[in-house]
């Protein structure tokens, strides 16, 4: 009867198409979180690192990374979705809503929206969609994400497939800008770079030069941070090769991270289209990112436009940027393609 009380996690046959979940913990943002990110990832975006520039361009208080509240807000969702994951495949319809700030306190909420059994029958993919919010209801940021999730059993049935149909973008007309936010004063230099939203063409690339290797130590306590508790971050157990798998998050953010160089005014993350975790990443590999502008607009705030961008972090620097081979599949080494928009000063 010991274990009557502990979490197991859910398995693939435990989700149902339509169930709600309700996850536990609600997080608080502190100025922690914020030195921890930046302890943890090479970030130099002036907004989120700069409280004066932040006012300076209407955004008191200064808020931190986006990807600060996406981490917190995902980690809610590990106990109850992917604790029991092979892997995170990928994600769509991601907006960002309102800035995060010290002092929010966020909670997310799932529903299952997908159901598919794996044809090895030991394994299905689940989708869900998850929103976060904050102390006074608002939706902070909401998302949908597809995860591979172990059985609890290979004789179990297979559930009806339900595949849901996700947006392959967020359409610019949908992306929320921040109130107030006002980039017709800019400041290039405290920014970091001359580069605004006309220096950019559709179809350019951009290697952000710079690496960083992992290490088991940054990236399990960047999980933790998060309260991600799945398995595979942690446990050598989890994994027949006893190798702890690095947080496909984690890898997001350090791409992010490298991707100021080249593109230091892409201020805030505003949506992320698609994203997938093309293969894994463990401790020893060096990531390297480069960026291809995939669209441009402006939009209907003071001085603000925004970069459709696709982010390629690499297992070692690909100067050529290849993304996939002759055969469409995806070169050796590509870890994450990911597309997003970014507000950008114009």
């Amino acid at each position: 009867m010991s274990g009557m009380k502990t979490n197991a996690g859910n398995f693939f046959e435990d989700f149902t198409l339509g169930q709600v979940i309700e996850h536990a913990t609600p997080r608080t943002v502190t100025e922690g979180d914020r030195a921890l990110y930046g302890a943890i990832y090479p970030t130099r975006f002036a907004v989120p690192s700069s409280a004066e520039f932040a006012a300076s361009v209407g955004l008191a208080p200064h808020p931190v990374e986006e990807l600060v509240g996406f981490h917190i807000a995902f980690g809610k969702t590990v106990p109850d979705v992917s604790l029991n994951a092979v892997a995170n495949l990928g994600y769509a319809e991601c907006r960002f809503h309102l800035p995060v700030v010290p002092g929010d306190t966020l909670r997310t909420r799932s529903e299952v929206i997908g159901l598919k059994e794996n044809s090895n029958g030991r394994t299905g993919v689940v989708w869900v969609r998850s929103t976060a919010t904050n102390q006074r209801g608002e939706t902070a940021i909401d998302w949908a994400r597809w995860v591979m999730v172990h059985k609890r059993s290979a004789d179990s049935p297979a559930p009806d497939t339900v595949v849901p149909d996700l947006a392959p973008a967020v359409e610019a007309a949908d992306l929320v800008v921040p109130g107030g936010l006002d980039f017709s004063a800019y400041d290039v230099v405290a920014a970091g770079s001359p580069h605004l939203l006309g220096d950019y063409e559709v179809g350019e690339r951009i290697d952000h030069v710079d690496g960083v290797t992992l290490t088991d130590a940054e990236h399990m306590m960047a999980t933790r941070l998060w309260q991600n508790t799945a398995k595979v971050h942690f446990n050598t157990d989890a994994r027949p090769d006893g190798r702890r798998l690095v947080y496909g998050g984690h890898v997001i953010s350090l791409a992010r991270a490298l991707s100021f160089n080249g593109l230091a005014n892409a201020q805030l993350v505003a949506a992320i289209n698609a994203g997938a975790h093309v293969a894994p990443a463990f401790a020893g590999d060096t990531v390297h990112a480069w960026s291809e502008v995939l669209d441009t607009t402006e939009l209907d705030a003071p001085g603000v436009g925004a970069l459709r961008l696709r982010l390629v972090a690499t297992k070692g620097r690909d100067e050529s940027m290849t993304l996939r081979g002759e055969d469409q599949k995806y070169a050796d080494g590509v870890l994450l393609d990911l597309d997003y928009w970014a507000l950008v000063p114009r």
